[in-house]
């Protein structure tokens, strides 16, 4: 008896962090279907029938509420990440090829600059600048700031 509720616990668990940290059909959901199904093969095969139809009835209705729980809105905004990105090109920095600045951590080779009054995340072309030194905006890449030692 103690072998099915173990089966039973461990089956559970499985597929709870199937449903909340590994969505798809992993190793937890292959784990969490074994385990189940071991905990009622156990109860059919040791205990009798009568058992292994209450256990099936019991993974059964467990399985059931869990999805339930988890498929409701709720739950699914208590446990999701809620990031709001601002950047647009609206209030994006302001930096043309040619201006110079200030690099106020060390760039290697991505770092902060001091620019027009703003901090800017640049990043060189490979090369690493020290903190403190003058830089210049020499190019663009992809909505980030290429700068080299000045």
């Amino acid at each position: 008896m103690g072998w099915i509720i173990l089966l039973i616990v461990l089956g559970i668990l499985l597929f709870a962090a199937e449903l909340i940290l590994l969505p798809g059909i992993t190793v937890a959901a292959i784990g969490s279907f074994c385990a189940l199904a071991g905990a009622v093969y156990v109860a059919f095969t040791t205990v009798g029938q009568t058992a292994g139809w209450v256990t099936l009835a019991v993974v059964v209705v467990i399985l059931s509420i869990l999805t339930a729980i988890f498929l409701r809105s709720k739950t699914w905004r208590r446990v999701a990440l809620n990031t709001n990105i601002e950047n647009s090109l609206d209030n994006m920095p302001r930096a043309s090829v040619g201006d110079e600045g200030r690099a106020i951590t060390r760039l290697a080779p991505m770092g902060k600059i001091l620019i027009n009054n703003q901090v800017i995340e640049v990043k060189t072309m490979g090369e690493y600048v020290d903190e403190g030194s003058t830089v210049e905006v020499v190019g663009t890449d992809n909505m980030n700031l290429i700068v080299k030692l000045k």
